[in-house]
């Protein structure tokens, strides 16, 4: 294991968030739309604390996701002041907690602070632990032809190339393979 389990959880569902802006992997489409959108989004990446499931919420959420998407695009110094900002503007309090069947592990907010405040503090947090560890290269963006999703490269070896998010791994494969044959034949 790269990380602890509550900051894979948190760069999973970040980087899930941001794959839902349009114009990110192989969809051009904005992908976190509606309540569904939302919902869906809620019922994979578990938030604990207040729901509110309403436009508001949905649009505050929303709104997280371009400044969550900036940290794929710099290298780790020039994300510490994009972390520090977000960890400031969430009024973050780390503190120990456990529950739910989950051993002690950092909830940084109130449980009634706003979700898209806990979402931004929580990715936040979980950048922290990327950057003190110095695993910001395991912080990519695809490298499919076609396709700008995110992902952190939860891997042993940090060998991952594609993300998950538009079957480019396999996509990228045939690809090559199909070049290979072509020529071969030529």
């Amino acid at each position: 294991m790269v990380f602890i389990h509550d900051t894979e959880q948190s760069l999973r569902a970040a980087a899930a968030l941001v794959n839902t802006l349009p114009h990110v992997g192989t969809e051009a489409v904005d992908q976190l739309v509606t309540q569904a959108d939302f919902d869906a989004y809620l019922d994979e990446y578990a938030y604990t604390g207040t729901f509110h499931r309403d436009d508001e919420e949905l649009d505050a959420v929303r709104a997280n996701r371009s400044r969550l998407r900036g940290l794929w695009d710099v290298d780790r110094d020039a994300a510490v002041p994009i972390v520090n900002a977000m960890l400031r503007d969430g009024n973050a309090l780390p503190q120990l907690v456990i529950h739910d069947g989950f051993d002690w592990h950092i909830h940084a907010t109130e449980s009634d602070a706003p979700l898209s405040v806990r979402m931004l503090v929580e990715a936040a947090m979980a950048f922290v632990d990327v950057i003190r560890a110095d695993q910001w290269d395991r912080v990519r963006i695809c490298e499919a032809d076609d396709c700008d999703a995110v992902y952190v490269d939860f891997s042993k070896n940090g060998s991952k190339r594609y993300c998950d998010t538009g079957n480019c791994g396999n996509r990228m494969n045939v690809i090559a393979y199909r070049r290979r044959k072509a020529e071969e034949s030529a």
